[in-house]
């Protein structure tokens, strides 16, 4: 695994409860390569999530979002 490590802001179109918001980032902190996900209650439509591009495409957080039913973008940092 490399070192190299980007970060995308993932904005969540829903306004979802606290739990909800915990297990989207939970699911996608056991994806492989992320190593960071977080959000902060203050503003539950962003998740910042840091990542190696080489182990996981950006666009795999949207299908692991969809898969909850919820409808999220990508915004670059």
């Amino acid at each position: 695994m490399s070192d190299k490590m980007v970060d995308v802001m993932l904005h969540i179109d829903e306004t979802l409860q606290h739990a909800e918001l915990e297990s989207i980032r939970d699911d996608i902190l056991k994806m492989n390569g992320v190593m960071a996900a977080d959000y902060h209650d203050e503003k539950p439509h962003l998740m910042i999530i840091e990542y190696n591009p080489d182990d996981v495409n950006s666009s795999d957080f949207i299908e692991k979002v969809k898969i909850k039913g919820v409808h999220a973008k990508l915004v670059g940092l």
